[in-house]
């Protein structure tokens, strides 16, 4: 796996004071935050998926408590939250709802970016406002023929490099499918490639409210009903050269890559959640029905399940546990650790969300169903920020190059690098 966007141990703006005496520790104060958000906000979650909306109140109360972008520094206007913090966070807002989650992921997954690839004048323009959610960010990098391969986007950004007829200004053409919160977005990090003859990729910054953004929302789609998905096209969009986001060349494998494996990391989490809320209501289940004066709880093929369902949802934590502690530590295991804490996890919230509808019968099938809507969501946790079959690849990868295989079978591009999926 590509380690070219591997997560720093330290921000370019704030030293290291892990382990420093007098140092802060917001641990107790981010869970306490994340816990008293996500238990005043379970109760609304099987509306907003009705309505395939996030209400806006529930975006600014995100926003109030600082969680938008929490693992920013404090320079930023975050909270300095560690790997391991921010994974809390997102398993505490995954078992309330997804979209609420994938809220956070997006936010953050561009503030990442910026902050390990932007300028100077980029971080201080962007962060503070992304991190206190005057801003809601979106990353637009899918497309019709760019998904898993993220390396094959069409999407063009003239007057990179040298410049263009406009002088101080990049045009960027492009449609952009499936993307997170798109219909609302006030800035999307966008993915493409330069407008010179070598194609090269390029990340810019457009502000949706540009000239030539054109929003299709989208509705119905099997999960994260409320995530408000647009499919986005960008008509000759002029934005300043300044929103341009690294070098050109560096659009896929460090801001893109960067930005996903961030992502990958806060979903993982997220599938965690929603794998533990299921267990709960499955187990609560089994213990209040009976069937023919038995509980549930006494037939031995439920408690199989719910065996099974501990282990799936235990591991799956361990091995998001783990991808934190080695991004903390800066670790260059830390991208292909994320990648198997993400690829189990995804799991196992498919099957945990399934064995839970399953044990609830009919009323895990109701359309205000919290194990059914994470059944539904969990699907597309097996498919965004890494499909399981590419997981698979890279996981085998890291593993046999571990012991000195050399890769002799060429792969499609995206498979070694991007790893991005429809989101």
């Amino acid at each position: 796996m590509s380690t070219t966007a591997r997560p720093p141990a330290t921000t370019p703006d704030t030293p290291d004071t892990r382990g420093t005496p007098g140092a802060p520790d917001t641990s107790v104060a981010l869970d306490a935050l994340g816990a008293d958000l996500a238990a005043s906000l379970r109760e609304d979650a099987a509306a907003w998926d009705a309505r395939g909306e996030l209400p806006a109140e529930v975006r600014l109360a995100v926003a109030r408590a600082g969680l938008l972008a929490a693992e920013l520094p404090r320079a930023h206007g975050g909270l300095g939250a560690s790997p391991a913090q921010l994974g809390e966070l997102c398993a505490r807002l995954g078992g309330v709802c997804s979209s609420l989650r994938g809220l956070v992921t997006v936010q953050s997954m561009v503030a990442a970016a910026l902050l390990r690839w932007g300028t100077a004048e980029q971080r201080g323009r962007w962060l503070p406002a992304l991190a206190r959610g005057e801003l809601l960010a979106a990353f637009a990098a899918t497309e019709t023929e760019a998904g898993s391969d993220l390396a094959a986007v069409a999407t063009a950004v003239e007057g990179h490099g040298e410049h263009g007829e406009h002088g101080d200004e990049l045009t960027v053409t492009g449609e952009k499918r499936w993307i997170t919160f798109g219909e609302i977005a006030d800035v999307f990090l966008v993915l493409g490639v330069s407008g010179t003859s070598d194609g090269r990729p390029a990340a810019v910054l457009v502000e949706g409210d540009r000239p030539g953004v054109v929003r299709e929302p989208v509705r119905g789609q099997l999960g994260m009903r409320a995530a408000q998905l647009a499919h986005v096209t960008f008509d000759r969009v002029r934005v300043p050269r300044a929103n341009a986001v690294a070098p050109p060349g560096f659009g896929l494998s460090h801001v893109a890559a960067g930005a996903l494996d961030h992502g990958r990391f806060t979903v993982a989490w997220g599938c965690v959640g929603m794998a533990e809320a299921c267990l709960h209501e499955a187990a609560g289940h089994a213990v209040r029905r009976s069937q023919g004066g038995v509980a549930l709880a006494e037939h031995q093929q439920v408690r199989s399940l719910l065996a099974r369902a501990v282990v799936d949802s235990r591991a799956a934590r361990e091995l998001c546990l783990r991808a934190a502690r080695l991004r903390a530590a800066g670790d260059p295991d830390a991208i292909a650790e994320t990648v198997a804490a993400k690829y189990a996890a995804a799991a196992a919230a498919s099957s945990v969300a399934g064995g839970a509808v399953q044990v609830l019968g009919a009323s895990g099938c109701a359309p205000d169903s919290a194990v059914g809507r994470f059944y539904r969501d969990a699907k597309i946790m097996e498919i965004i920020e890494g499909s399981a079959q590419v997981s698979e690849l890279h996981i085998a990868d890291h593993l046999l190059r571990s012991h000195g295989h050399r890769q002799t079978v060429r792969r499609p591009r995206g498979a070694a690098r991007g790893q991005g999926d429809p989101r």
